[in-house]
């Protein structure tokens, strides 16, 4: 650790901006691997049953899931399944076939899996148990279109509502009612005992948001996710608008809904939250002496918005020492948005801290890092950036404007042309953003 002097309110100024840096990214690790699924999932795992044991799965934590599941697992018990996981997020097994796939755009790969699970699951029986191992990222990664509805279709509209800055759970209305699997459908369509092991990546921690539900009760209708589509301008293709607007009409089945038969042999838990993410980062900085404050594990709205509001509080703290003394970290978590309006690159949390840097103009001991806890930022290969107070002056100097490449939404050259992106490759774990603001 980088503050040898473990007393409350230890003063940072004798502390390198390397030693900070360091000290930012050890508090990142500390969230990651408070979501290691090669650790958390072993103490949930059920006894074998009876009959025989299928491990389904889809998201970014998918191969590793089933990896834990593999090595925890008694050798002669009946145990064989299919996960699907992001590409670049595969890992060797033996028991549980591990197939790569499309995201945050659903693509063939993904469908062919998808189908196939369906099947295997359709063939279960009443001694046998369905291990379902859910993460974030598993709603692109585990698509079935309903008939009627081509995948180019699917990956139109998915495209549009992740440009136009709606919210993960509003996308995800809109994906379980275009979908043969997700929204319960997975749940009803089993005849064994169900356990999901699921890892939230959404706020508020509810399975039927996380992967949209494959195993969950659905309160959502196909006239929400109308209404969202237009609330945000979304003009669908053809097809995903007669079918949703039949399910309005009554002339199809709605998903399956709380209380409903089909879910009275199956188990949602969850074993990983962004809030014991942020409590792991925050026990960092309180070893070291530094005070921690999670301000909330769900902050969402657009990116550069939050930026600012953050802004004020690091700059209210810095010159008043309230709400909080520093040095103190602030610790948040969460989903945010970008409505894409630029032709720039970079995700939420770069866009995030690039807003929060030019809000704070370079203020003297403020130093920060966002970045997601699976790795990736966005489509990008960086998990995040870093931020120091003089982010601003070293950008200048090499010709970057920093309030043009926000409006573009270009955060990705802004701390690419800097040296100040983290990069981490796929963690194979999803507990969604992680932001810390270090006042000293």
């Amino acid at each position: 650790m980088p503050c040898a002097d473990r007393r409350p309110g230890k003063r940072l100024a004798s502390v390198s901006g390397t030693q900070l840096r360091e000290l930012l990214l050890e508090s990142y690790r500390a969230a990651v691997a408070a979501a290691d699924p090669l650790k958390i999932v072993p103490p949930h795992l059920p006894l074998p049953p009876v009959g025989r044991t299928l491990v389904i799965g889809a998201g970014k934590a998918a191969a590793s899931m089933a990896a834990a599941v593999e090595r925890n697992w008694p050798a002669d018990s009946r145990l064989s399944g299919l996960v699907i996981t992001r590409y670049g997020h595969a890992l060797p097994t033996r028991r549980i076939r591990v197939v790569e796939a499309g995201h945050p755009v659903p693509d063939e790969s993904g469908e062919a899996a998808a189908r196939e699970i369906l099947s295997s699951v359709r063939a279960l029986g009443p001694d046998d148990l369905l291990l379902a191992l859910v993460s974030g990222g598993g709603s692109s990664l585990l698509s079935i279109p309903v008939d009627g509805i081509s995948m180019g279709d699917l990956k139109e509209v998915t495209r549009k509502l992740l440009a136009c800055g709606a919210a993960i759970q509003e996308i995800n209305t809109v994906r379980k009612h275009l979908s043969v699997i997700q929204g319960g459908r997975l749940a009803a369509a089993c005849s064994a005992k169900i356990l999901a092991l699921v890892i939230s990546d959404v706020t508020g921690d509810d399975p039927t948001h996380i992967a949209s539900g494959p195993c969950a009760p659905d309160p959502s209708t196909y006239e929400d996710a109308l209404e969202i589509l237009s609330r945000y301008a979304v003009e669908p293709p053809a097809s995903i608008g007669r079918h949703l607007g039949a399910g309005k009409r009554g002339e199809i089945a709605e998903t399956p809904k709380p209380g409903d038969p089909v879910f009275s042999k199956a188990e949602n838990r969850v074993i990983a939250t962004a809030h014991r993410s942020l409590e792991a980062a925050a026990e960092v900085f309180r070893a070291g002496g530094i005070s921690a404050a999670i301000l909330s594990d769900s902050i969402t709205g657009e990116a550069s918005e939050v930026g600012k509001v953050m802004a004020a509080i690091a700059r209210e703290v810095r010159s008043t020492g309230a709400p909080f003394t520093p040095p103190v970290a602030l610790i948040s978590g969460g989903e945010c948005t970008v409505t894409v309006k630029g032709s720039g690159r970079g995700g939420r949390c770069s866009e995030f801290l690039l807003s929060l840097g030019v809000e704070l103009g370079g203020l003297e001991g403020v130093h920060a890092l966002a970045a997601d806890t699976d790795g990736i930022d966005g489509s990008e290969s960086n998990a995040g950036a870093f931020l120091a107070p003089d982010s601003l002056a070293r950008a200048s100097q090499a010709g970057l404007n920093a309030k043009a490449l926000l409006a573009n939404h270009d955060s990705w050259a802004f701390f690419s042309g800097i040296d100040d992106l983290v990069v981490t490759g796929p963690t194979l774990t999803n507990v969604n953003d992680y932001r810390v603001i270090l006042v000293a």
